[in-house]
């Protein structure tokens, strides 16, 4: 007999959030091509990390972390940023390199967790090196964005978009590193309780 999962949690208010993030992904592309309004994309986009860090405050300062957020929130960033950077990318507001560095981190980790995961791994908990290099990475893009508008005070933007790169992309990257040991072992213990 399989034992009912008791923390799986479904309706929480951080797995509303993350859910209202994933829906707010296609408002941002309009605002961005449809609006043509990169101020107001900034905002968006920049609101949407915000609550990256809300949902997760909620969780665990009112008990609400669940197995369900545990997946659904980096879906949710992950989704938010492939699509954000590639957006912006094609916008002409970032720097293609800057933009590929990000891109090609988000790809491999989706990857090589959906690999993994195939394989039979047990989830894998995000690191507290993997959510600040998001940090640092979610609000690079919509500064870039900002940046490139006509909002007053534009070029303050940009430069803080690039104290994002230059401290968030090495941490980023090596947050990714950094789970390549968390990956194995939880892949050898999902094997394992597997095969129990």
């Amino acid at each position: 007999m399989v034992e009912e999962r008791t923390d799986w949690k479904p309706f929480t208010v951080p797995n509303l959030i993350s859910l209202l993030r994933l829906c707010c992904i296609p408002v941002f592309i309009w605002l961005l091509f449809g609006k043509n309004d990169r101020w107001a994309a900034a905002l968006m986009l920049g609101a949407l990390g915000a609550s990256d860090w809300v949902d997760g405050y909620i969780a665990r300062r009112f008990n609400q972390v669940s197995e369900l957020g545990k997946v659904l929130d980096p879906t949710a960033d992950r989704l938010m940023l492939l699509v954000a950077i590639f957006a912006i990318m094609v916008d002409g507001s970032v720097a293609i390199w800057v933009a590929g560095l990000a891109l090609i981190r988000e790809a491999l980790v989706a990857i090589v967790a959906i690999v993994i995961a195939a394989l039979g791994a047990r989830k894998i908990d995000v690191t507290w090196w993997g959510k600040t290099g998001t940090f640092f990475v979610m609000f690079a893009f919509p500064f870039f964005l900002a940046g490139a508008s006509d909002v007053q005070g534009a070029t303050l933007f940009t430069l803080g978009a690039w104290v994002c790169v230059v401290v968030g992309m090495p941490i980023h990257y090596y947050s990714a590193f950094a789970y390549i040991p968390i990956a194995r072992q939880a892949l050898q213990e999902g094997r394992s309780g597997r095969i129990d």
